[in-house]
């Protein structure tokens, strides 16, 4: 528990905390249209979402970003523009959590990557989903074809929430 202006509370608001989402997909390839709508429409709805779930319940302690990404699919482009051009320093991100194609769960899984890139994130994702009914998939790589793996060559620890490939990709 924090008190207002309390040491704790102004250390951690000077930690930044990034959501993000690319909202570009392959359009028109060999022929055959991907319409984007699980890559990736789905994690731009779910950051969209928490954007305004936190700002209504009035924030958090860390400053958080909220971004959308394009020219993911042609090189991770916006997340390689953001690391290199943050608008807060980059060494006061404490994780980015990325979010790419997470409108298909079955069987109530969600893969999680990057669980070891920073000190206590594994131990944070089992205690707070303690109970729920999500079968968690929990992934010590944080290396992935997404905007996250530019977050972690530059140091910030990661979390790749996924729901996994499917036919109509």
């Amino acid at each position: 528990v924090f008190t207002p202006g309390s040491p704790q509370l102004a250390s951690l608001a000077s930690e930044v905390v990034v959501l993000g989402a690319h909202y570009d997909h392959l359009g028109r390839a060999g022929g055959v249209v991907h319409p984007g709508a699980d890559d990736n429409a789905s994690g731009t709805a779910v950051v969209l979402g928490m954007a305004r779930a936190l700002a209504a319940a009035g924030g958090m302690a860390r400053t958080l970003v909220v971004v959308f990404f394009s020219g993911e699919e042609i090189g991770l482009l916006g997340s390689a523009h953001y690391v290199t051009h943050p608008p807060l320093p980059i060494e006061r991100t404490a994780a980015m959590l990325n979010f790419d194609m997470v409108g298909r769960m079955r069987h109530d899984r969600l893969n999680i990557g990057g669980v070891e890139s920073g000190g206590a994130l594994r131990a944070l994702l089992e205690r707070v989903t303690g109970g729920d009914r999500l079968d968690l998939v929990l992934r010590e790589s944080p290396y992935g074809p997404s905007d996250h793996a530019t977050f972690y060559a530059a140091g910030v620890p990661v979390l790749f929430f996924h729901t996994g490939g499917h036919d109509d990709y």
